[in-house]
């Protein structure tokens, strides 16, 4: 079991890993968004955009190669292996975000309710140091992980509509 308060562990896909020509349920690693499904429209995009940022930059390989279209116009990578955004209420959430980070070989990055209710970083990062875990309310919880591990933390969570 992971300890909250370590530093994050690196996990990602290895170069070798990345296959273009298989389906995106092949790779080893699974990764979704989980969304607090009654947030309003523009929050609920703007936690779960946030949150794949934050994984994106921390988990290697997430994205496969850019590509040109047929004029030559070069589109960035997009996720090789898939990103499902899946809905769920506040307590569900809290407690996907509680159990994926259990465990040391998933990473999870969340989006604290805090997070939309100040303009400015530091007074997040404040507002966030003096509020204890079982506190918090998540927006959003991004998670990437062992396939069948992750498949087992959300259920059968829809989709985002």
């Amino acid at each position: 079991m992971a300890d909250e308060n370590a530093t994050i562990t690196r996990i990602g896909f290895a170069p070798d890993e990345f296959d273009p020509t298989v389906s995106t349920r092949a790779a080893r690693l699974k990764w979704v968004v989980v969304v607090d499904r009654d947030l309003p429209p523009g929050r609920a995009v703007n936690a779960a955009i946030c949150a794949a940022a934050a994984t994106q930059s921390a988990v290697t390989g997430l994205l496969g190669d850019d590509v040109a279209d047929a004029e030559g116009t070069v589109h960035p990578g997009l996720p090789w292996a898939g990103c499902s955004v899946l809905a769920a209420d506040a307590d569900a959430l809290r407690a996907i975000r509680a159990k994926a980070a259990s465990y040391a070989d998933t990473f999870v990055a969340d989006m604290p309710a805090l997070a939309q209710e100040k303009l400015v970083y530091a007074d997040y990062r404040a507002a966030l140091s003096r509020t204890a875990v079982v506190d918090l309310a998540y927006c959003a919880v991004s998670i990437v992980g062992p396939r069948n591990r992750v498949s087992k933390i959300v259920g059968r969570l829809p989709l985002l509509s």
